[in-house]
């Protein structure tokens, strides 16, 4: 597995970098022999140390934690425990979704925009209709089953995940809802 550390105006020293990589493997280890890289990003927030940390796994799915202490070491520590609940409450879901698929997620990519979120500028536009893009980026769009979506949702720790259904192509949703469930959203069952 590749490794890649590194801090936000904090120096990684060579001591972290080992515990980081020997304790992280450990983790991902037990629950995905398939690995491919992960990022593990440290900061700081006043007082707090944060740690951010990625694996990607070779089946095109992403399990991201992140733990915040006012030690280095624990914040580390805090993410790889939550990292490691995530993978334990999907481990028979990850085995049992990826054991007859062959190939990789197949994504496809996709136009993002990020818009301004000040309704005042969006009504001083010429209409008043149109907001302002404040950023144009591109995404990629998983193919995945319904089950495998909201798989990667919780694994990313997202509130939405946009994909494209494995069983018709066409383009779903699906979210955490303010009650807690997941909302599913599948355009082509309106009608």
């Amino acid at each position: 597995m590749r490794y890649q550390i590194s801090g936000k105006q904090i120096d990684v020293g060579d001591a972290l970098s080992t515990h980081v990589k020997t304790e992280l493997g450990e983790t991902i280890d037990k629950y995905s022999q398939r690995p491919t890289d992960a990022t593990v990003i440290f900061s700081r927030n006043a007082h707090e140390f944060i740690c951010d940390a990625v694996v990607h796994l070779s089946t095109g799915l992403n399990v991201q934690a992140k733990g915040a202490s006012t030690e280095i070491y624990a914040a580390f520590e805090q993410c790889k425990e939550r990292m490691d609940k995530q993978l334990r409450r999907y481990k028979r879901r990850l085995k049992d979704h990826h054991k007859d698929r062959v190939e990789p997620i197949a994504f496809e990519q996709a136009g993002m925009y990020v818009l301004a979120a000040d309704e005042d500028e969006w009504e001083s536009q010429a209409d008043g209709l149109q907001p302002m893009i404040i950023a144009e980026m591109e995404t990629r769009v998983p193919t995945l089953s319904v089950g495998e979506a909201v798989m990667q949702m919780e694994l990313a720790g997202s509130p939405l995940l946009v994909f494209r259904n494995e069983k018709h192509g066409g383009v779903n949703v699906v979210h955490r809802r303010e009650d807690g469930n997941v909302g599913w959203i599948d355009p082509r069952n309106l009608g």
